[in-house]
């Protein structure tokens, strides 16, 4: 994807009318364009194969193969289309499991238009999305285990995951703060092992649940 060129997108929902309902949307906005739609996550394996868009917005439980199955096959194929979240449901046993299996970000579909086209945006570019609602429910099982209070960051680490939570890119971090990528991925390193977890979109959970961010 160019930085003129149009994010494409595969829109996977059980429900035509939210299918109908977000194809209008995006197709009404520029910089977007819907290349196809798929009613459960089979559908979005066959559909993101030929297809080959930038994001699919999944929903998580559909009759026929739910979202986090089909997230996980699309991980372990490679797929180069970023997923993004888009459901009903925030309780633990949803969110978590669709972080884990490889889900760039995750919204609720009350979203409001402009944060769900911004989130598309971020999570084309490979950052993560997750809406504070959301974040707040990833309480213990995205903790490590064995520290439960974990070793406190430093004001640099602070900083750096503040800009993380809103979505930007190691590169644009490195020039808001005057250091090299490297040395971003090596706070993002010391951040992750001193919250407990593995991946940006855990540390912005882990930090909104014990007060680090918001």
């Amino acid at each position: 994807m160019t930085s003129d060129a149009p994010i494409s997108l595969l829109i996977v929902d059980d429900h035509p009318v939210v299918r109908d309902g977000l194809r209008g949307m995006f197709d009404a906005a520029p910089g977007f364009t819907v290349l196809g739609e798929a009613a459960n996550g089979v559908e979005a394996l066959e559909r993101a194969a030929v297809l080959d868009p930038d994001v699919i917005l999944m929903d998580l439980r559909m009759p026929g193969g739910g979202g986090v199955d089909a997230i996980k096959e699309l991980a372990r194929r490679g797929a180069r289309a970023k997923v993004l979240v888009l459901t009903t449901y925030d309780t633990d046993s949803d969110t978590l499991p669709a972080i884990e299996a490889g889900a760039t970000g995750y919204l609720l579909k009350d979203a409001p238009r402009e944060e769900l086209f911004t989130a598309v945006r971020a999570a084309a570019d490979g950052r993560t999305v997750l809406s504070p609602a959301v974040a707040s429910r990833l309480v213990s099982a995205v903790r490590s285990p064995g520290t439960p209070g974990g070793e406190p960051l430093s004001a640099r680490e602070r900083e750096v995951l503040a800009l993380v939570a809103k979505g930007t890119s190691n590169r644009e971090i490195a020039r808001e703060l005057f250091i090299s990528e490297a040395t971003v991925k090596t706070h993002l390193t010391h951040l992750y092992a001193k919250l407990g977890v593995s991946d940006r979109a855990a540390a912005v959970a882990t930090a909104y649940e014990r007060g680090i961010l918001g």
